[in-house]
């Protein structure tokens, strides 16, 4: 009996170790063998659609419109398209007063969802170039330059960037689980761009050919679903470091959760209906990256729970030591996290990695269950404050900006409004 539990021990830490480091050591060899060298050029400068799906934005959808008719690119080049989903607050009187002429707005009388405002607003853009983002996304104003760019060379299918939070005086233990994941994720991402494979985008930042435009399907995310019907044609996907959006994180326990556990619905979704999209190479990368880890909380029980088996072993009774002061400090980030207290790293990230993982398999277990996610409502903590936001010029900040929870603008002076909040 005690082999079993030293097999099912081991089985744990392989599985959690190839996930989070064998992988992308594995990333970083192959990147050696096969690497993708697009051939961009800053002077490719097509019809760019920037889409937006809006419900109840009233906090951030007039700040957003104005911020993003101010992007450095040629006036003639740039459309924004909104769509509201039956929004039930100001948002649709704040879309009326935009009367731009680069910007079209729709509304849905029905609830639909953002994958279906998507659809609607893929059939009124004129664009090549399909610009995703999120109403609550600060997006400096030279990002779309640096991101289409990289459409200059055919073999290119989408690019990403990377979202980085807002601190706002919030080290909270979710704050900080975040802001570490998204460090994480981002270098995961830097490897797969080595070789022209970046599984799936940054829902707040991405941009793609809209000739390889799929339908969405309604309850499955459209961040994963598009990069794996691009991914199937053979068309490169990249991540670009130096294309940033800026989001407030949640700092509630509950909502980061939540939005967890319906990603991981989501995915596993995804993975069944979309496995046609993935051969070869990408499905390797669906099973190391997302696959395994949807299912992270199975090691960490076997691991503990096999443990509990062996410690009478010197060796297994040092690790159970380990353990017990590692879910302690998870416990004590928990406490300190739904408070909304300030908590160290040593609690934050023990805390986040328990939460996240048992999000992830209880948002499988629902999703396989007969749980659908095609409807959902955004973190209200994420959404609607004053907000300071670094404003760079190439790499290097230069001001900071203050953006107002929204703005109602005369939209011939929206980029001479948002200019004068820089200053």
């Amino acid at each position: 009996m005690t082999r079993v539990f030293e097999f099912l021990f081991w089985l744990g830490v392989v599985w959690l170790g190839y996930v989070y480091v064998g992988y992308p050591a594995l990333l970083w060899f192959i990147g050696l063998f096969r690497p993708f060298h697009p051939d961009a050029s800053d002077s490719y400068l097509p019809p760019v659609s920037v889409l937006i799906s809006a419900r109840n934005e009233q906090k951030d959808i007039g700040w957003k419109i104005t911020e993003t008719l101010a992007w450095n690119y040629p006036r003639e080049m740039l459309e924004v398209l909104v769509a509201s989903d039956a929004s039930e607050d100001g948002t649709d009187e704040i879309l009326a007063n935009v009367s731009d002429p680069r910007f079209r707005a729709l509304r849905l009388e029905e609830r639909k969802g953002k994958n279906e405002a998507l659809n609607r607003l893929n059939e009124l853009a004129q664009g090549e170039l399909l610009f995703f983002t999120d109403a609550n996304s600060h997006i400096e104003p030279a990002c779309l330059r640096k991101m289409v760019r990289h459409f200059a060379d055919p073999r290119v299918g989408c690019v990403t960037g990377i979202e980085h939070t807002l601190r706002e005086n919030d080290d909270s233990g979710v704050a900080t689980g975040t802001r570490a994941s998204l460090g994480y994720e981002a270098r995961v991402n830097a490897l797969e761009s080595r070789i022209g494979s970046v599984l799936v985008a940054d829902g707040s930042i991405f941009c793609m050919r809209r000739s390889l435009f799929s339908t969405l399907q309604q309850d499955l995310a459209n961040d994963f679903e598009l990069p794996a019907d691009i991914g199937k044609t053979g068309h490169a996907i990249l991540f670009d470091p130096l294309v940033v959006s800026f989001e407030k994180s949640t700092s509630s326990p509950t909502e980061e959760f939540n939005r967890r556990r319906r990603i991981c619905g989501q995915g596993i979704l995804g993975f069944w209906r979309l496995r046609h999209c993935f051969r070869g190479l990408r499905a390797w990368q669906l099973f190391s990256r997302k696959f395994l880890r949807w299912f992270g909380a199975v090691p960490l029980a076997l691991i503990l729970l096999s443990n509990l088996w062996l410690v009478s072993h010197a060796f297994y009774a040092l690790v159970l030591a380990l353990q017990v002061i590692f879910y302690s400090l998870a416990l004590v980030g928990w406490s300190f996290a739904t408070r909304r207290r300030q908590s160290t790293g040593a609690a934050s990230f023990p805390f986040f990695f328990v939460l996240v993982n048992i999000a992830a398999l209880v948002g499988v277990i629902q999703a396989l269950s007969g749980t659908r996610f095609g409807v959902w409502e955004s973190a209200a903590h994420s959404r609607g404050s004053r907000t300071e936001i670094p404003v760079e010029e190439g790499n290097r900040p230069i001001a900071k900006a203050i953006l107002p929870d929204q703005t109602l603008f005369a939209p011939r002076n929206a980029y001479t409004e948002f200019r004068s909040k820089k200053h």
